[in-house]
């Protein structure tokens, strides 16, 4: 990399999102923290505020380290117009919408009004994309939409890294979409999207993460996000890349703790911040975990829905990543029923109740182990 441009301190998220500990660098959204985690039970007595939606479950790429790429778990759809208002009449009190899931997001057209009409209702948005689709055009629709973050996956930070674990020879394509990105962010004053780049630390990416900070800091990005692979952790003939030979579970040595202090020393010169997924430390987010239970931390079947395209109710995004059994994930469909009777219902109770036991389901006994919780 040639030239690397200082950015500009890095403003705050608003107060509501800022993580308790005053102290701390992590941030954790405010509909989060609806709950007492110390309360909690097999009734969960708030609705959730913090809304997962999957606008569709197509993509263009073949990532070696996504389920989508090897199994087809729900019916092809992209969300229409009309179902997503079914979906959202649902969430009243939804505080934050995460519009993504199993798929590219730019790929349904009607994105953009679908974040207009959330942020008429007050809603924080936000959703990930690969951005080989991040063209002028979707630059300036997202922004005209009010979207308050993008976040990027990039996986590596040259060219055949990326094709080997993104399945197609685009970074070049995802670079020059950032760049434009940025400049027409500047162009029209345009203080959101936050714009971050997320990494999936697998063994063959990782030692490039000094990379992607200088690339973030060309570019002009202000976040760098990494986060351990979730994966078919205990499954035989998982596909891909999806299994502990390429997790960075029970690899954290020598090389990667030089990896990470030499990655937080850059950072700090560069300006650029660098965090771990969850609201902790990239550092923390990829060590391994040795607490009892780590699992039984989790918040999300007491303050988080994720809804698929086709209207089924999962109990959380990490979910798909974590077993190949999808039908066990299901807590019923938001089409079929109204969420406000599903929440509590057997399955929601039955899935919190493991949650809090010493036997989660397959899907939770990895968080916090094998991958950040």
């Amino acid at each position: 990399m040639s030239s690397v441009i200082h950015l500009q301190p890095i403003a705050p998220p608003p107060e509501a999102y800022r993580f308790p500990n005053a102290e701390s660098d992590d941030y954790l959204p405010a509909a989060y923290r609806t709950v007492d985690a110390a309360m909690r039970r097999l009734i969960a007595t708030a609705h959730p505020r913090n809304i997962f939606i999957e606008v569709t479950n197509h993509c263009n790429l073949l990532c070696e380290t996504c389920p989508r790429t090897f199994n087809t778990y729900e019916e092809p759809q992209t969300l229409s117009w009309e179902n997503f208002l079914r979906i959202i009449e649902q969430f009243p009190k939804m505080e934050r919408a995460v519009l993504h899931g199993i798929g590219e997001p730019l790929i349904n057209k009607d994105l953009p009004r679908i974040i207009h009409h959330l942020k008429e209702r007050g809603v924080y948005v936000l959703f990930n994309t690969n951005a080989t689709l991040l063209n002028e055009g979707w630059s300036c629709k997202l922004i005209e939409a009010g979207l308050d973050e993008l976040r990027v996956s990039i996986d590596g930070a040259n060219a055949k890294t990326y094709a080997l674990i993104r399945g197609a020879p685009l970074f070049h394509k995802v670079v020059g979409n950032l760049k434009q990105f940025i400049q027409i962010q500047q162009e029209l004053g345009a203080s959101t999207p936050r714009v971050s780049l997320w990494m999936t630390g697998v063994k063959e990416n990782v030692g490039e993460l000094p990379d992607v900070i200088r690339l973030a800091a060309h570019i002009g990005v202000p976040e760098v996000y990494l986060q351990r692979m979730t994966y078919y952790a205990g499954e035989a003939d998982a596909p891909g890349m999806m299994d502990g030979l390429h997790a960075l579970f029970g690899n954290y040595d020598e090389y990667v703790e030089h990896i990470m202090a030499e990655s937080e020393t850059l950072a700090a010169e560069l300006g650029v911040a660098l965090r771990g997924a969850g609201a902790t430390t990239a550092r923390h987010s990829v060590e391994a975990k040795r607490e009892p239970r780590p699992w039984s931390a989790c918040m999300r079947p007491w303050t988080t829905a994720y809804i698929t395209a086709n209207g089924n109710a999962l109990p959380c995004c990490i979910s798909p990543f974590a077993t190949s059994d999808y039908d066990s994930l299901k807590l019923g469909n938001v089409f079929d029923k109204p969420f406000g009777e599903l929440w509590n219902a057997e399955a929601y109770q039955h899935w919190r109740e493991r949650l809090l036991s010493d036997a989660p389901h397959p899907a939770c006994a990895g968080c916090g182990v094998h991958w950040s919780l």
